[in-house]
């Protein structure tokens, strides 16, 4: 039998292969992961709707998908099929068959069905005060293939939120609650540490593809059009190194790692509402610079597969604490391979720190069509004068800021980074309410 690749989400009708979990001649059962696939940086697992031996793989990894395209064979070994062969009545091939149209007849029926479910469910709402979710235009959206591969695990749709536009249900809500119901049945596992950093082996090949290869696309895309420009300045962190260091524990005890990076997100969004024309764009069409009214910042993350920058989106409504504990499942996610598509789009500013590394100073490459890109170096003790010309020990760090020089000027890119070090350098301001910092 055919297994064709299902509607991954709204508007998506492309992935591309990123590994196969599966080999010809295994047993799979349902809701285990057939393959991973990536769309728009975004990496998912697709389940498995069937139980059964995997026959062959049709496509190999790296390529370009097209959802409904064939990718790999397989037989059943389901109770009927079982039975079949126990009787020696109906062969295999027979019962193949008829389950081949089978899944075409449930496939056909689908939109019967659901404009069956959505009569039924205004039926029940006339009678009904509750407001529950079958009530008329709550019924959960969902692509057929969708609704096909939940009927064949078992899950009911009714039972879930999905993470897609206005709520549609999308194959990577059916992955997460198979492997949440797969967590419950197995005992706990320790969770295992993060793969290393890749740097390769000597006198071998690796095929640009996956995240490398869209992160290479987007770089060569960005240096061709952005004219880019570069700043640099110094900023005293001492006193955020003493306040950072003071609220380690509250905020350990609450769960959340308290990383310098919630303290810089903050910073940069109080700043690009100071110099707005910051978080902006490129219209190059029309020839206009768009200013955008929301803020939303992205920090670079390196992981095993490459460099990817998910989203903290309405940085300027989240408190410290909020910021860092978003930033928390950003970053786990992301270096997991398991980042969703929403938490990586709609930036309007990017971060990236290569402290971590040990880098001071950084000439980042802006992410188009972003503006601006502000890079991060490490925090080191350098002794320093202060207003009565002594010496005195004080951390300091470098921000680089790369900037379109068709949007920006150098002077723009002073006054911006000027708002960045005076919240850095007075970093108490970060903990009030944004309309007071």
């Amino acid at each position: 039998m055919d297994f064709k690749l299902p509607e991954l989400g709204e508007g998506i009708y492309e992935a591309e292969l990123i590994r196969w979990l599966v080999k010809p001649g295994q047993s799979v059962k349902g809701g285990q992961g057939l393959m991973e696939v990536m769309t728009d940086k975004a990496t998912m697992e697709v389940p498995s709707p069937f139980a059964g031996t995997i026959e062959s793989l049709t496509v190999e990894e790296g390529r370009q998908l097209k959802v409904g395209e064939i990718v790999l064979t397989y037989s059943r070994t389901d109770q009927k099929t079982e039975g079949a062969k126990g009787r020696g009545g109906e062969g295999a091939a027979d019962v193949g068959q008829k389950e081949r149209r089978s899944d075409k007849a449930v496939q056909a029926a689908d939109g019967k069905q659901q404009k069956s479910e959505e009569r039924k469910a205004a039926s029940e709402a006339n009678g009904s005060k509750s407001g529950d979710r079958k009530a008329v235009g709550l019924m959960p959206k969902a692509a057929p293939s969708v609704r096909l591969m939940a009927r064949q695990l078992g899950i009911d749709l009714q039972h879930l939120h999905g993470s897609g536009p206005g709520g549609r249900i999308l194959i990577e809500d059916l992955t997460s609650q198979v492997k949440a119901q797969l967590s419950n049945e197995e005992s706990p596992k320790p969770t295992p540490s993060q793969p290393p950093q890749d740097y390769g082996k000597a006198g071998t090949r690796i095929k640009l593809q996956g995240i490398r290869r869209m992160m290479a696309d987007h770089m060569v895309r960005s240096k061709q059009v952005i004219p880019h420009a570069a700043y640099v300045d110094e900023c005293d962190v001492t006193d955020l190194v003493t306040l950072r260091e003071s609220l380690r524990e509250p905020f350990a005890k609450g769960g959340i790692k308290l990383t310098y990076l919630p303290f810089f997100v903050k910073a940069v969004t109080a700043a690009l509402q100071e110099i707005p024309i910051l978080n902006s764009s490129l219209d190059e069409q029309v020839g206009e610079i768009v200013l955008h009214d929301h803020y939303h910042v992205g920090v670079a993350a390196a992981t095993s597969a490459g460099l990817i920058v998910p989203v903290v989106h309405d940085a300027d409504r989240k408190d410290l604490t909020n910021v860092a504990r978003e930033l928390d499942r950003l970053t786990s996610d992301a270096k997991s391979g398991k980042s969703r598509l929403e938490d990586l789009k709609g930036g309007t500013f990017t971060i990236t720190s290569t402290g971590g590394y040990g880098g001071l100073i950084s000439t980042p490459v802006v992410n188009h069509p972003q503006t601006a890109i502000l890079g991060i170096g490490k925090i080191v003790k350098r002794p320093v004068y202060d207003a009565a010309g002594n010496l005195k020990p004080a951390d300091l760090l470098y921000l680089s800021l790369s900037f379109d020089h068709r949007v920006l000027d150098g002077a723009i890119a002073a006054a911006f980074c000027n708002a960045v070090i005076r919240r850095l350098q007075s970093p108490a301001v970060l903990l009030l309410p944004d309309k007071l910092v």
